[in-house]
């Protein structure tokens, strides 16, 4: 790939965005040189020509090329030549995926410039790509990484508040003596655990954000970040309580279940006791011997039967009044 075609816009880009310092932000086509002023450029890394352009571009660290490839999982945080190279995780807001299945957002941000890329579509690229053009986005870079912060955890707290709304529903269920599947249970739960699993890591990225000297990021834009911060650490704790609501409710529906399990087994017993004698007078009159009471009698059949009817309601009865039935 010739140099020139390094510092442009490369063939696939997903967007390329100048920051316009009002809000706004004007689309570079493919092949546009990019400009000094602030610029967003968003790729997706899986793309052949978006591998080939990070591997070569003069724009980039290696270290940041070897990330923004997807080399990185967890939240990141590297401070490099004077810029930021972050991993940050969200809700997978795909069609037909699981939103635990986390996406990943990676980028390498500086006074001029944000290069970013994904593999999946991430809800908060969407939401700033939606406020550039509605005239009221970002206006710097600096701007730019408050407002993806933001836009990543809101959409991470609106998820966890539909979960805890479910998870409510469920102890409404539960205590009207309906209870909820098991499985849909534990799939709540997988979520919530995968979800802590990545989330407490970036509330801490957050707070080392807003507490970097970074030149290029104003008092204001630190003092937003503490506050993201702050505020995905009580969306945090709202998800562990929400993870101790689901396993007492799990721990609810075992007991439910071995409660029902140790009724029948105790039911099924007192008609074992209840039929027990009769199967030995049954085993006793069956025998094929001579001297059999009421074998030569035409009411001998009949007797047994009502000697057998007795012999259970009497069972019954005794069980009964000792409190056992």
């Amino acid at each position: 790939m010739p140099l020139a075609v390094d510092n442009r816009v490369p063939e696939g880009a997903v967007n390329a965005l100048l920051l316009d310092g009002r809000g706004g932000g004007q689309r570079l086509p493919a092949g546009a040189s990019l400009p000094e002023q602030p610029y967003w450029l968003h790729l997706d890394y899986s793309q052949p020509s978006t591998q080939d352009w990070l591997a070569v571009t003069p724009l980039l660290h290696d270290e940041a090329r070897d990330s923004l490839l997807g080399e990185s999982n967890r939240p990141k945080l590297v401070k490099l030549n004077g810029g930021l190279l972050l991993t940050l995780r969200t809700i997978n807001s795909n069609a037909g995926q699981r939103p635990e299945q986390m996406v990943a957002l990676r980028f390498y941000i500086d006074e001029h410039k944000v290069i970013s890329t994904r593999r999946r579509h991430v809800g908060g690229v969407v939401t700033l790509q939606q406020q550039l053009a509605g005239g009221h986005g970002p206006l710097n870079c600096g701007d730019w990484l408050v407002a993806m912060c933001e836009a990543l955890t809101e959409e991470t707290g609106d998820h966890i508040d539909d979960l805890q709304e479910r998870i409510a529903q469920m102890e409404e269920d539960t205590l009207a003596q309906q209870l909820p599947h098991r499985r849909e249970l534990a799939h709540i739960r997988r979520q919530l655990i995968l979800l802590r699993r990545y989330l407490a890591p970036q509330r801490d990225l957050y707070a080392r954000l807003a507490k970097e000297k970074i030149t290029w990021l104003e008092n204001d834009d630190q003092r937003r970040l503490e506050e993201i911060g702050e505020r995905l650490g009580r969306w945090l704790d709202d998800l562990n309580a929400s993870l101790f609501r689901a396993d007492m409710m799990s721990e609810e529906i075992s007991a439910h279940h071995t409660e029902q399990l140790s009724r029948r087994s105790y039911l099924m017993s007192l008609f074992a006791m209840v039929f027990l004698p009769v199967s030995a007078l049954t085993g006793l009159f069956g025998v094929n011997l001579g001297g059999i009471p009421g074998a030569e009698s035409p009411w001998g059949f009949g007797l047994f039967c009502g000697l057998m009817v007795a012999l259970v309601l009497g069972l019954a009865l005794w069980l009964w009044r000792r409190r056992w039935l």
